[in-house]
């Protein structure tokens, strides 16, 4: 089989379905955002921070936009997986489209090369929506640098885009 032959006709979850189907983003944009309010509230009041609700309505909208920005750079990642582009002649090269590129986008248990690449990209996303709330969000947010870092954490945890190792293979 020749590379000219190999065809994805698939992309990374969830940019593939948002492409497809554009009315998923009239439920995707309001989950995430109940998603990130719930978390931050939530955060806030097991800190036992002052009037969570006020100061959870006050960053909303940064967290959400950043959250989104969080997991456009994971998706670069995961989609950077489909860009690199091995010789499909070389056994290097069947054994990255195996392992890598076709792995990654259509079922990322496949291998654990898969596995890692896609746990890579959730953590890379986990990171930047840390530091995007933290140094970003609740910049002007009157609570202590420590609270500030829990609340970012806890985001970066809750937040962290899992649904990259959900298989598009379960779609088609």
């Amino acid at each position: 089989m020749k590379r000219k032959d190999v065809k994805l006709y698939n992309l990374i979850f969830p940019i593939w379905l948002l492409w497809l189907v554009p009315i998923t983003w009239l439920v995707i944009m309001p989950a995430n955002f109940l998603i990130d309010f719930l978390v931050t509230f939530c955060a806030m009041k097991y800190l036992k921070i002052p009037q969570p609700w006020q100061k959870a309505k006050s960053v909303i909208f940064k967290v959400w936009i950043f959250g989104f920005a969080a997991d456009f750079i994971g998706t670069v990642l995961m989609f950077l997986s489909n860009l690199i582009d091995f010789n499909y002649e070389t056994a290097f090269g069947k054994w990255w489209y195996q392992n890598i590129t076709n792995a990654v986008a259509y079922y990322p248990f496949e291998s654990i090369y898969s596995i890692l690449w896609v746990t890579a990209s959730v953590v890379l996303s986990a990171c930047f929506i840390y530091l995007f709330n933290y140094k970003i969000s609740f910049k002007k947010l009157e609570m202590p640098k420590t609270e500030k870092k829990k609340v970012a954490l806890a985001l970066a945890v809750f937040t962290a885009p899992y649904l990259f190792f959900l298989p598009t293979s379960w779609f088609f």
